[in-house]
């Protein structure tokens, strides 16, 4: 689990009354920043059509995103360590306020892409940050449901960042979901800067010691496994909104609700995964990446049936959101020399495969047709659990030798 960042000594923990309502507007704001990067996976049908692209090349704004989390986040969030937590959070805001409005004014796809690139630069910084900043408010007898508190946030927006992107884009249209967020990223800015306490940054180790575990062999598989297991889970995830209207033949207007259970179930998902990771992470891995394969290749033959479909989405969103906690308590326990670095590199991990999903994905739906989608994501999901079996073996053969 994330190591529980300590209050410096020159800081002083907040009342309890306070520090609950700052952990609260931290939490939201967390909410609203990752809704931010995920929102747009529910509306790219509907975007794609007022652009007149396909949905395979909208689908490519999500790799945009993540793969500049994955190559800007760690650097940005060292960079930026020194600033005082409340003005960085309220610029990271207010930056989020900006290209948002630049969104929703989008003429034409590039333009979108811009307002795409801005935000990711600091999403992770915002999502790595956060946190600790809880843990400072909160005192150390408090860190750890400080922490816990502003991780339901950013867990909430994982699961439903997408569902209620995609009903306000059938309320409000898919522009209105922009505005939207830039409405809610000012509002936060506001409270934050009313109600936030000016928190110096905390003291860190420097990462020379810390870094060792780039030349960890056995760290360096656990990462990899990570990309490969988010490449397979977003192939199909990224295009699941255009699967329910053009597959399942759901009304666009009711797909919104269709994920909003896929995310409800998801935070089952979510509970199940912190449950049994500790017993043994890359069992765990492989027992839900097979249950995640399995739900991915039932879509097409079961979409044709309301029970059926229902079925199928509630085991694709247990295993779907239970390999988040699993592959970030996997790699932070295996890097546990440096865990919150270890939690960094599987932050960008983890958006390297959310880009390579939406590649693989769209070169699926235009040379191969979208109701393969779900055969080529368990075809990735079965590499996944190849790498884990031989890690497996090989932790074995080591522990017998």
């Amino acid at each position: 689990m994330p190591t529980l960042p300590s209050t410096p000594s020159d800081t002083v923990a907040a009342a309890p009354a306070t520090s609950g309502l700052q952990i609260l507007i931290l939490a939201v704001a967390a909410f609203v920043i990752v809704t931010t990067e995920y929102l747009i996976l529910g509306i790219l049908p509907a975007l794609a059509r007022d652009l007149d692209i396909t949905v395979s090349m909208a689908g490519q704004l999500v790799t945009l995103f993540a793969f500049t989390v994955m190559l800007f986040g760690p650097p940005l969030t060292a960079a930026l360590s020194h600033i005082n937590r409340k003005h960085l959070f309220v610029g990271i805001l207010l930056i989020f306020v900006v290209s948002n409005v630049i969104a929703a004014l989008a003429p034409n796809i590039w333009v979108l892409a811009l307002a795409r690139f801005i935000p990711a630069l600091f999403l992770s910084v915002f999502w790595g940050t956060a946190s600790e900043t809880a843990g400072q408010l909160a005192g150390p007898k408090h860190a750890g449901r400080a922490v816990s508190r502003v991780y339901f946030g950013i867990s909430a927006a994982l699961v439903f960042g997408i569902p209620l992107g995609t009903l306000a884009a059938n309320t409000i249209g898919w522009r209105g979901s922009f505005w939207g967020l830039a409405a809610l990223s000012l509002i936060m800015a506001v409270l934050i800067m009313v109600f936030m306490p000016k928190l110096p940054a905390p003291a860190t180790a420097r990462g020379s010691k810390q870094a060792r575990i780039l030349k960890d062999g056995t760290f360096l598989a656990h990462v990899l496994l990570s990309v490969v297991i988010f490449t397979a889970t977003f192939a199909a995830y990224t295009y699941l909104a255009d699967m329910l209207e053009r597959i399942a033949l759901i009304a666009p207007e009711n797909v919104g609700w269709w994920l909003m259970g896929f995310g409800a179930v998801g935070m089952v998902g979510n509970w199940l995964g912190g449950r049994v990771v500790d017993r043994s992470p890359l069992g765990a891995t492989v027992a839900f990446a097979a249950i995640l394969g399995i739900a991915m290749l039932a879509f097409v033959p079961l979409s044709g049936s309301t029970v059926g479909l229902a079925i199928t989405l509630v085991v694709w969103g247990i295993a779907f959101t239970a390999l988040f906690p699993i592959c970030q308590v996997r790699v932070m326990t295996v890097g546990s020399d440096a865990p919150a670095l270890a939690g960094t590199i599987n932050v960008a991990a983890a958006n390297a495969g959310i880009g390579l999903g939406a590649i693989f994905g769209g070169l699926t739906i235009d040379h191969l047709g979208l109701q393969n989608v779900g055969i080529v994501s368990s075809m990735l999901s079965a590499a996944g659990i190849l790498i884990a079996i031989l890690m497996m073996v090989r932790v074995r053969r080591t522990a017998s030798a």
